[in-house]
């Protein structure tokens, strides 16, 4: 039976550009692809090991034309618009006090500032969560089995009465190879609200 519900952030609740983004950072920084050194920082600022003034030291080293305000805009390029409608079921499910209700999110400070300047029901928003884990806090990140178990364990949680949601199939191989139930929702064509329609084999 599932009791908890594990939802991701990005692309589940939030909107993300992810392909448009790295489009406009490749014109933007005047490269091909990102270089081992870049996806290594930037991995280490989504896991909270570098600050961000160290993470847009980094950038403005690298590339020098650019100011701190272009590297911030180009960075934060990727967050699109939150359907209030999924507000509102995630309200509904607090509500109902039928699951206990997680959020597990890769983010790091930058997107999460400029998310709580955007969205003017950010705290209404996470006040819906009985926990909000986001990797640069808990300096963990999905798809690493590390992050599943820290859930786990802070929650006391069994991972077969978890179901976990998320857009990123790396993330749901791991969570389905430590036993939660997953949802591996397509943003194409899928939307979190009709959790209970598309999963109801789960309820």
């Amino acid at each position: 039976m599932i009791r908890t519900l594990i939802f991701d952030f990005g692309n589940v609740f939030i909107n993300l550009d992810i392909d448009g983004a790295a489009k406009y950072a490749f014109e933007t920084l005047e490269i091909d692809s990102f270089s081992e050194e870049i996806t290594a920082f930037n991995s280490f600022y989504e896991q909270g090991l570098i600050s961000t003034e160290e993470f847009l030291s980094f950038y403005k080293e690298n590339f020098p034309k650019l100011s701190e305000e272009d590297l911030i805009y180009t960075w934060n390029y990727m967050l699109k618009h939150f359907p209030k409608e999924r507000l509102e079921f995630i309200k509904n499910l607090k509500a109902s006090g039928e699951y206990k209700l997680i959020l597990l999110s890769n983010t790091n400070e930058l997107h999460i500032d400029s998310i709580k300047e955007s969205l003017s029901f950010y705290d209404e928003f996470k006040n819906c969560f009985d926990a909000f884990y986001l990797s640069h806090e808990i300096n963990l990140r999905k798809p690493n089995a590390d992050i599943f178990e820290f859930v786990l364990n802070e929650n006391k949680l069994n991972a077969d009465e978890c179901l976990f949601i998320d857009d990123n199939q790396d993330n749901i191989e791991t969570a389905k190879g430590l036993k939660f139930a997953t949802w591996h929702i397509n943003p194409e064509t899928e939307d979190v609200c009709t959790l209970f329609e598309t999963k109801s084999d789960l309820f």
